[in-house]
């Protein structure tokens, strides 16, 4: 007989664990398949890195070798405002699950009471009077009460809503941890961008300069050959134009130059007024890149991580919705310490308590727990599109920027031969010119075209320092899905 009821009583404790346990209602997260290339149409003919080096790491900047952008990018996490702001987004999303998590627990209140009260003398008496003995008016007199009073109430989570809604919660923390890191990537490149910018500024600058020095020592030859009587004043008058317009260029680049350095500076988090870089040409060559392959693009890029996870916690929502259509248990406890003495206040028998399940479901609700079912479906299905629309734009963007590095690189080849060109024909045009062949006028015209290909090197090299740049932010620069918060960690105080 004991042994049944042992038996018995394993069976109940069984029971009420898987009770107690419950169950979570909706469907669970199974990341939806994308479509991913074998491999880069566009890495065709680029230059393939070393087995070591098939993925860019840690601080990619250093890729270039530039000591002074490698100190500014280490300010960037430090200073930018637009950064920290996203930085306090995630905490606030970490506080979140936290919150989500509270619902676990009973809810547990407690306090301290006083009251003194006296009932009416006329209370329940029809002729108006108290009751009376032998003629005599017995009042009410004042009783004082003292309480102690604790509730106890606790809901248990059957249906799995509160297991979702922190499911939910830690998967969007870990959204916003994967959109603080690509906020911080995008100001990471936008500021080497700026900077290489800045830079080639600078070279058309010290090529105006150049080339005004240049245009001054042609000017004086022309006077001199008028002076002697071979050159005529409009020699002089052409000269003069093209000096003075390739001055103005040279200070038009100022504009751009200085508009670009208080960039830097906000990017920074630093006033504009305060911030300045030295002048220095842009001497740096856009790196070899490790590209790898498209299908470690997805564990590569914050952004894309970032609406993976948005996807789980959208999916986590349909089950909260689905929970909706069960029972809500609640028990609940009462109890404490009530006396009209201070001094019986905390004996036992003062005390009183009452204790009882309840269990509430909405019958009716006109259709809006199928409305908000609805709703969290059509979020996950739009999460997806989302997610997948995110893997798109980063193969696009890898693909823009391979096939621009490599259209780009034999541009340069080309127009470092027109340069070359360019120089020679001005040599050969002077010499005519000083021979009397040619007029002041093919002199000029070579200059110019030699001055415009000089420029256009310029901007060429620029451009191909940014769409380096560009190409290691669509890589994802040097982050790792590995870097992404655990679920854990991003339920931590």
């Amino acid at each position: 007989m004991s042994g049944a009821r042992a038996r018995a009583g394993s069976a109940v404790a069984v029971i009420v664990a898987a009770v107690v346990a419950g169950c979570s209602v909706g469907p669970d997260y199974v990341r939806p398949p994308v479509i991913t290339p074998d491999a880069y149409k566009e890495n065709a003919g680029w230059k393939v890195a070393e087995p070591r080096d098939d993925v860019l790491r840690g601080k990619w900047w250093q890729l270039f070798g530039d000591p002074t952008l490698d100190a500014l990018e280490e300010q960037v996490s430090l200073g930018n405002q637009d950064l920290l702001v996203a930085e306090a987004t995630y905490r606030q999303a970490r506080a979140l699950v936290r919150q989500a998590r509270a619902a676990y627990f009973p809810t547990v209140t407690a306090g301290v009471g006083y009251t003194r009260s006296r009932q009416s003398d006329t209370l329940g008496s029809p002729s108006g009077s108290s009751s009376s003995s032998r003629g005599k008016t017995i009042s009410n007199q004042p009783v004082s009460t003292f309480q102690l009073p604790i509730e106890v109430a606790w809901t248990p989570d059957f249906w799995g809503r509160v297991r979702r809604a922190v499911e939910s919660g830690r998967a969007s923390a870990q959204a916003s941890a994967g959109d603080l890191e690509t906020a911080r990537l995008s100001f990471q490149a936008e500021l080497a961008q700026d900077y290489f910018q800045l830079r080639t500024l600078d070279a058309q600058k010290r090529l105006l300069d150049d080339t005004v020095a240049a245009f001054t020592t042609a000017l004086q030859l022309t006077r001199n050959r008028r002076a002697s009587g071979v050159a005529s004043r409009v020699d002089v008058v052409q000269a003069e134009t093209q000096l003075k317009t390739t001055q103005a260029l040279a200070i038009d680049v100022g504009v751009a130059r200085a508009q670009t350095e208080h960039a830097i500076a906000l990017l920074l988090g630093q006033p504009a007024s305060s911030f300045s870089l030295p002048v220095a040409p842009l001497a740096t060559t856009p790196p070899p890149i490790p590209v790898g392959v498209p299908s470690a693009l997805l564990e590569r890029r914050p952004d894309i991580a970032a609406a993976e996870r948005r996807m789980a916690a959208t999916n986590a929502q349909i089950g909260i919705a689905v929970a909706a259509y069960y029972p809500t248990v609640t028990l609940s406890f009462s109890g404490g310490l009530e006396s009209s003495s201070v001094s019986q206040w905390f004996t036992w028998p003062s005390r009183f308590w009452s204790v009882g399940p309840s269990i509430t479901e909405t019958v009716y609700d006109g259709g809006l727990r199928k409305a908000q079912t609805d709703e969290a479906r059509a979020a996950f299905e739009g999460s997806v599109a989302a997610y997948r629309q995110a893997v798109l734009t980063a193969f696009q963007g890898v693909e823009d920027n391979l096939a621009a590095l490599r259209i780009l690189e034999e541009e340069a080849r080309v127009q470092d031969e027109a340069v070359r060109a360019a120089q020679e024909s001005v040599t050969l045009t002077t010499n005519q010119y000083k021979a009397g062949v040619v007029s002041y006028l093919n002199v000029i015209t070579v200059q110019t075209i030699a001055l415009n290909d000089e420029i256009t090197a310029v901007q060429l090299h620029g451009r191909r320092m940014a769409a380096a740049v560009l190409l290691i932010q669509a890589l994802g620069g040097g982050w790792t899905a590995d870097e992404l918060p655990s679920a854990k960690a991003a339920s931590a105080p």
